[in-house]
This record gives structure tokens, sequence and C-alpha cells, in this order.
């Protein structure tokens, strides 16, 4: 167990040393200082609206939005390590908060835009008869989760497992994960190739892909909480009012909000809990994944 998280570790470093490497090289040949131009780190839970979003964006403003998509957590690696990104939008609550903890957002700025529950996504017509989290158990399930050390969703999986499997369970639960995805989009991507038969996902999956996605509403009593999307101005903001003005619109129900509301995001919590059915929190208190979540085994 020792030398696999080694090896993980080994690899997940030099990943993002790779990413940032990159990125570092892209930003400065793109010219991102200028004045009238945006860089986003934009976690893949929003990939489908934002990128519909930014285009309008650009064309009624004149404004460059240039959206850098990724796991929220390669994004916020990105941030630290390259001080460029003008805003942080990832892909859950959690990852706002650890941007707060390490100084890297101006948290007077942040401004909750959009709401997701955890689900469990599976290929239209639910071949496996999927109905719960316990039935990710079974033998034979092949199963999929984002990887929890740098994607919101990881986060929630560990959370929702913890919570809900007795050791038991959750040893079943983890035999039946076949691999660990980098994002969001990946995560939904796994069921629109066919990949696995299940992940734990969000409940707007099915509509990126209709013809492909089924979406498994989790039993209330085992969420544990919903999610947010928060976008805020980084601490290294070229042009903090350009910033707050694409921040805006992207709240605002005449603008960036019809695309969202497009892809079945929540606009308001009380609409994220109705859907769900029971009172839980909203955003919650930072999840900290427990060190065996941290490689496959």
């Amino acid at each position: 167990m020792f030398r696999g998280l080694l090896n993980y570790k080994l690899n997940y470093a030099a990943s993002i040393f790779l990413i940032v490497l990159i990125s570092g090289f892209y930003y400065a040949a793109s010219g991102f200082a200028a004045e009238n131009s945006l860089l986003v780190m934009t976690g893949a839970a929003s990939k489908p609206a934002m990128e519909e979003l930014a285009k309008e964006y650009e064309k009624n403003t004149g404004v460059k939005i240039e959206l850098n998509i990724n796991g929220s957590g390669v994004l916020l690696s990105q941030i630290k390590l390259t001080e460029k990104g003008d805003i942080y939008f990832p892909g859950s609550v959690d990852f706002i908060e650890k941007a707060k903890r390490e100084n890297l957002i101006v948290e007077t700025t942040e401004t909750k835009i959009v709401y997701l529950v955890p689900a469990i996504n599976v290929k239209k017509g639910n071949p496996k008869n999927i109905k719960s989290l316990k039935d990710l158990c079974r033998p034979g399930i092949k199963l999929v989760i984002a990887n929890p050390e740098m994607v919101c969703l990881g986060v929630f999986a560990a959370e929702l497992a913890e919570h809900n499997f007795n050791a038991e369970e959750k040893a079943a639960f983890r035999k039946n994960i076949i691999n660990y995805v980098e994002s969001c989009e990946k995560t939904a991507n796994v069921i629109s190739l066919d990949a696995a038969d299940a992940v734990i996902g969000w409940s707007v999956f099915d509509n990126w892909d209709p013809q492909r996605i089924e979406t498994v509403k989790i039993n209330p009593d085992e969420v544990i909480r919903i999610s947010y999307l928060s976008a805020a101005v980084t601490k290294y903001c070229k042009n903090t009012q350009l910033a707050l003005n694409f921040i805006e619109y992207m709240k605002s129900p005449d603008g960036g909000m019809k695309f969202f509301e497009k892809y079945g995001y929540f606009t308001t919590s009380q609409d994220a809990l109705k859907y769900l059915g029971k009172e839980k929190p909203v955003g919650g208190d930072e999840y900290i994944v427990p060190q065996e979540w941290m490689f496959k085994k």
C-alpha cells in the first residue's frame, strides 16, 4: 500500500508540474496580461454552460474570455505556481474554501453562481438496474469516480462512501472502482463512452448528454450536503473591475444564468433542495478526504 501511495504521489506531482509548465508557456505566449482580456480558471463541472456563456460575453462586450477548463485542484495548483488567472471558478465549495485558506482569492469578491446535487449517473436505460448507493457495492459493477485529490466530485464520492457504507460495503465499493478520472467532464464522458456501468456524478450530467446518460437520484437521507459553484477574483488578477463585471454577468438572469438553466443547473439553493427532497446543508464544511482515498487500490 505504501509503495502504491508513493508511486501515485510521484506521478501526480509530475503530472501537475507538467501541466503547470505547459500552461505557463501558453499564457505567456498568448499575452493574457492584455487589458481587455480575462483568464477564467474554470472547473470542468461547469464546462458546457461556461463555453456558451463566454462566447456570448465576448460577442457582446469585446472582452476576450479565455477558459482554462480542468479539475479544480489542478487549476488551484496552476494559480499558485504560475501566479496567473483572473477568476477562479472551481467545481465545488471545497475548492473555493481551499483557495481562501491559501490566500489565492479576494474573499470579498466570492459570488455563488449555481448549485449542484450529487447523483449516480448510468447508461441510458440503466441496464444494470442501479437504484441506490448500495447497488454500487454489488459484485461485477464497473464503477468510476473522479480523483478525490484534485476533483470536486471525487471529494463527494469519498464523503458519500465514508458516511453511508460499513467496512465491508466500503471495501466492495472500492473493489468495483476501475479507474479515477481527472475532471467532472471526464467523469460524465465515462458514461457517454460506455466505459463503466456507473459514476458518482452530478444530477446535471444527463443534460450534458441526454442520449447516453441517465441520472439515478441518491436517497436524500444518504446525501450529506449539496454543493455550489462560486466565482472569485484571484489575488493575481490584472483588472479587478473587468473580472467583477464578468462575474456579475455570470450571475445575471438576463445574461449568463440562461446558459446554466439550459443545462439543468439549479439557480437557487431552494431549487436544488426541492429536487433532492430534503433539507441538507448547502456547501457545508470542507470535507477532508481520508488518505486511503488518495490512490486507487
